[in-house]
């Protein structure tokens, strides 16, 4: 578990520069130039990644039930998580709506993601690893507000297009996630 929790704290820290730390990013980006620190980021995330990828197989080995979740909630999951690659998607698509309508749709499909992997599993490794995705989401959901007010952010309409595109794509990338990718990556199949 340990690995697990180290893993989460480099991805998640690491994420959370813009949260706590952005006129250290801003001095930091001055100084390495912003392809360096994007490097930099990427290198960090990368090396949280795998201690997060290999911590949580490593806890799966020796499981700890913290409760037993209804059947309901996995069929649940499988909602969340349809919309959250949704939004992932809407996040990257020009002109969609969802973009329009949330601002913040990769933050908000986050966050779909990891509650309803919170609410569909039992394990204690579940829980550290969905909880702590999940209260960074809202952290981080927070914080861009906040930013947003502070710049005095307007984002643009949506159009037909670019919700479509949207949906096409990430209904598409969802199924075959769900469908084979799950279950040959992680080793569970949600269906």
């Amino acid at each position: 578990m340990s690995w697990l929790v180290l893993g989460l704290i480099v991805f998640l820290g690491m994420h959370s520069v813009r949260i706590v730390a952005e006129p250290w990013r801003l001095g930091a980006i001055d100084r390495f130039g912003l392809n360096g620190w994007k490097a930099v980021y990427s290198l960090v995330s990368l090396v949280g990644l795998v201690l997060i990828i290999w911590g949580f197989a490593q806890a799966r080995q020796q499981p700890v039930v913290v409760w037993q979740p209804a059947v309901a909630f996995k069929h649940l999951n499988s909602l969340f998580t349809l919309a959250a690659f949704i939004l992932v998607v809407a996040a990257y698509v020009p002109r969609n709506h969802f973009k329009a309508w949330l601002h913040h749709p990769m933050i908000i499909g986050v966050a779909l993601w990891a509650l309803g992997h919170l609410l569909a599993t039992a394990m204690l490794a579940d829980v550290v690893l969905f909880g702590a995705f999940l209260a960074w989401a809202i952290l981080d959901w927070l914080a861009a507000v906040r930013r947003d007010r502070a710049a005095r952010v307007a984002y643009g309409k949506g159009s037909m297009a670019g919700t479509g595109a949207t949906l096409l794509v990430g209904i598409g990338a969802w199924a075959g996630f769900a469908f084979w990718a799950h279950r040959a990556w992680i080793g569970v199949a949600p269906f």
